[in-house]
């Protein structure tokens, strides 16, 4: 039986399109092994958001070929999609597919045994227009699914390379999100998180279909689902009726992600994104009013081109004022090839990006506690993911509230997947301190029985 073994670089998105091309191996008799092994195929899933994506794909690259000199090596993603020749240039690379035809794997790993010479199968992305269906039924990690609901973004912020990499809008057929949630739940999993290159533009590309209707039809046509989760939102697309649908939903989770990137105008102007800061806060507060208790995390860049210490202290304490639950904090890195990189007479000292960097860091955590200090003695339902690294010899386990609130308490291998009802004893942050209450399904006996 031959073997195939992968590695994903870059976001959620990647990790889910590697399941994907998993499902198509496993169809064709193929048996997984761990990338550190011998594998007659290894297939590298590349990221490209930054340079350092870019370098770290090559070191991956050379070291499957240094693994096994005889095997196939393959490789899909963002990074294949952009430099293709780069990677052809690399010695021992047999196949290059970019972020479309995955389906066309198997075919040309075929056809490379028999011709023996390297095949670039990447195509121009920009003329693509159709949502390329990839099928996860389950994922190796077994707690939380993610579910692709679109892919491109039609945005070209000055700072990234992804419309080059991933082509503009496309949105998938919402009956077939739906059957994909229905597998999913199908085969245990409690939630589902959406994801996609631009998830919450989801439908832009549709005549009368939108993000809002696809989260009140999952919450309809799916059932057994508990959580449904957006893996990440544009302030603009938090219309009225996608709060609405939040506000009245039953399993949309009180959590989302929105990007902010800079929290001035002037910056946002230069990174050439589409709302001002008075639009945000405006959103932020309608969300508030809907939510009183909505967790909303979000990601900076620190350091972008012109960045004045003025314009940072604009983002300093919008973040502060608006409470924000957590953060990623970027140092602005430029990627060749985006107008950004162009900018380089007002590049930001490295030393003053750092220390603003830090500054930031510092007020996440003090936020993050802020956050978490509110449901102190409160009882959350959680879904434990995984063993707790540091439980060296007790049973500490790890995961996570609705809010996104991230749990450690003691509890047992069963749990996992599952969800559990777990008091918070201590708030903290990057984890808060539980205590196990009950199981959830007792809660449904309980009510079956009266």
């Amino acid at each position: 039986m031959s073997k195939v073994a992968f590695h994903t670089l870059g976001c959620k998105v990647n990790h889910y399109e590697t399941e994907a091309i998993w499902q198509l191996f496993k169809e064709d008799g193929y048996e997984r092994t761990d990338f550190e092994h011998q594998a007659d195929v290894y297939v590298i899933n590349t990221c490209t958001v930054t340079n350092t994506g870019d370098k770290k794909s090559r070191q991956v690259i050379r070291r499957a070929v240094r693994q096994n000199p005889d095997a196939v090596i393959c490789v899909t993603g963002c990074y294949a999609q952009t430099s293709p020749a780069e990677i052809m240039a690399i010695p021992g690379v047999d196949i290059v597919v970019g972020t479309q035809d995955r389906t066309k794997l198997l075919g040309l790993i075929e056809q490379y045994k028999e011709e023996r010479q390297p095949i670039n199968a990447v195509r121009n992305i920009m003329k693509n227009r159709v949502y390329e269906e990839l099928d996860v039924p389950a994922f190796t990690d077994r707690t939380r699914a993610s579910l692709k609901i679109q892919e491109g973004c039609n945005n070209f912020c000055t700072f990234c390379i992804i419309p080059w990499a991933r082509g503009l809008m496309r949105s998938r057929d919402p009956q077939e999100v739906i059957r994909q949630a229905q597998q999913l739940v199908d085969a245990g999993y409690l939630e589902i998180v959406l994801t996609g290159i631009h998830t919450g533009g989801y439908g832009q590309d549709f005549k009368d279909y939108n993000l809002a209707q696809l989260l009140r039809d999952l919450e309809a046509q799916v059932t057994g689902l508990k959580r449904l989760r957006i893996s990440s939102i544009e302030a603009s697309q938090l219309t009225d009726e996608v709060i609405e649908v939040l506000k009245e939903s039953k399993i949309v989770v009180n959590h989302l992600h929105i990007p902010i990137q800079s929290g001035s105008d002037t910056v946002l102007k230069r990174m050439r994104r589409k709302y001002t800061m008075a639009f945000f806060s405006e959103r932020l507060r309608k969300l508030e009013d809907a939510l009183p208790d909505l967790a909303v995390t979000s990601d900076v860049i620190v350091g972008f081109p012109g960045e004045t210490e003025e314009e940072f202290m604009e983002t300093y304490n919008f973040i502060k004022d608006h409470q924000f639950s957590e953060l990623h904090v970027f140092p602005f890195s430029p990627r060749t090839g985006t107008p950004a990189a162009r900018m380089e007479d007002m590049f930001v000292d490295e030393d003053v990006k750092n220390e603003r960097v830090h500054r930031l860091i510092s007020l996440n955590d003090q936020l993050a506690k802020q956050y978490a200090s509110r449901f102190e003695e409160e009882v959350l339902d959680v879904i434990p993911e995984e063993r707790f690294k540091d439980s060296e010899g007790s049973n500490l386990y790890v995961g996570y509230t609705a809010n996104y609130l991230k749990i450690v308490f003691e509890g047992s291998e069963d749990m996992i997947g599952k969800l559990v009802k777990v008091k918070i004893t201590k708030a903290g942050y990057p984890y808060n301190e539980g205590q196990f209450v009950r199981m959830l399904e007792d809660d449904v006996q309980i009510e079956q029985a009266m």
